[in-house]
């Protein structure tokens, strides 16, 4: 973290700080249904007011394309904010204008205003200029603590950053950290595990992580895509054969960087997509033309497991099976127990991230056992993919 500029260069003493988080939240009837996102951020206001900070919050909520939507507020969000943080949280109805300007300017020292959804207006996606300038002039300081937006320029995650001192919130930098220690300066060997349904929605992921671990573990919809690639019947699984030539140049550039690829050598295999349909363990030349893969089998879960007791770091993006339906979340759960229990006992740094990563870790009942589990989306994703995020770039010591 030594390149990013965080809160222990920051005295927030009587300075307006205009704070980006990632309140983007599930609501239920109007109210905040999963307080995760908000949990993670709490640190980070808390500090920032404890110290006499005039915190101003900045968030994004939905897609209302600029326009005032009142299903798309962040009022609701404002209340539940509170209730977590223990203390008043004031509300403006707008961003930028008179309103708003007034709300900032009546703060006192340790008070916390949450300004109302940016992408209200236009200027937010767009990174315009004029609504940068706009939103600046409520602030002395900038610190992002959404890394989640980080992957998008927008004004209040890049354009901000340009025109006020910028910061790492504890959120932000506790990511960072963790990304580090993933791929940047990881303990070795390192072990990917990528699963998911489609190879075509992450072909630049395997094609960096070929060049970043030793060993890269495929699993989901998008192992079949590689066992069809090898000639192997894969019947009615989930499966891009069109994709097949891509499918072996990704395992000839691995080979040639000295990183395995892992299939699975075994399945659990059904004729529906539907829970607790009857189900059998195949041998992969043994998968009917009216069957799918649904789930690796044991002596997949065997090999893999084995892997991970040799490796000393895990990144992880995506389930290896239907993992939504049982019986066929039994490997991807018996997966992220072992990388758990490793984790546990200090031999293994173990960093997870996606929203499906994150939902199988939770039923897994582990989340909380590995190092790192990210709930950022998109801007995981493409970190893990070798890109430059704008958010994060911007944050950058000169």
């Amino acid at each position: 973290m030594t390149s990013f500029r965080t809160l222990d260069e920051l005295d927030p003493k009587g300075k307006r700080i205009l704070l980006r988080l990632d309140l983007n939240v599930p609501m239920e009837n109007g109210k905040v249904a999963d307080l995760t996102r908000i949990e993670r951020v709490l640190p980070t206001i808390r500090e920032l007011a404890d110290k006499g900070g005039k915190v101003v919050l900045l968030a994004h909520f939905g897609r209302p394309k600029g326009k005032h939507q009142p299903k798309e507020s962040l009022a609701p969000v404002a209340q539940a904010l509170e209730s977590a943080l223990g203390t008043k949280v004031k509300f403006a109805p707008d961003c930028i204008g008179e309103t708003a300007t007034h709300a900032v300017a009546a703060l006192k020292d340790g008070e916390v205003l949450l300004l109302e959804n940016t992408r209200f207006h236009l200027g937010e996606e767009k990174n315009d200029p004029a609504f940068a300038e706009a939103l600046a002039a409520h602030g002395d300081t900038f610190v992002n603590d959404a890394f989640s937006a980080a992957h998008r320029a927008h004004v209040s995650t890049e354009g901000l950053a340009r025109l006020l001192p910028a910061y790492a919130g504890r959120a932000m930098q506790a990511e960072l950290d963790a990304l580090a220690r993933a791929l940047e300066t990881p303990r070795r060997p390192v072990a990917a595990i990528v699963g998911g349904a489609k190879v075509s929605t992450k072909l630049e992921l395997l094609g960096n992580l070929c060049a970043e671990v030793e060993c890269l573990i495929i699993g989901g919809g998008m192992a079949n895509t590689f066992l069809a690639a090898r000639g192997i019947a894969v019947g009615r699984s989930l499966c891009e054969h069109d994709l097949a030539i891509i499918a072996r140049e990704i395992e000839e550039k691995a080979k040639a960087r000295g990183c395995e690829i892992m299939l699975p050598i075994d399945a659990v295999v059904a004729t529906e997509f539907k829970a607790h349909v009857p189900h059998r363990v195949a041998a992969l030349d043994d998968i009917k033309s009216d069957e799918m893969i649904l789930d690796i089998g044991p002596r997949s879960i065997e090999v893999i497991t084995g892997k991970l007791r040799e490796v000393a770091t895990l990144v992880w993006n995506g389930p290896v099976g239907a993992f939504e339906l049982a019986p066929f979340d039994a490997g991807t759960v018996a997966i992220a127990r072992e990388a758990a229990s490793l984790t546990a006992s200090g031999k293994l740094v173990s960093i997870g991230g996606g929203g499906d990563t994150v939902a199988a870790l939770n039923r897994a009942r582990v989340t909380e056992k590995f190092t790192y589990v990210s709930t950022a989306g998109g801007a995981f994703l493409e970190w893990l993919e070798g890109k430059a995020l704008p958010g994060v770039e911007a944050l950058r010591k000169a």
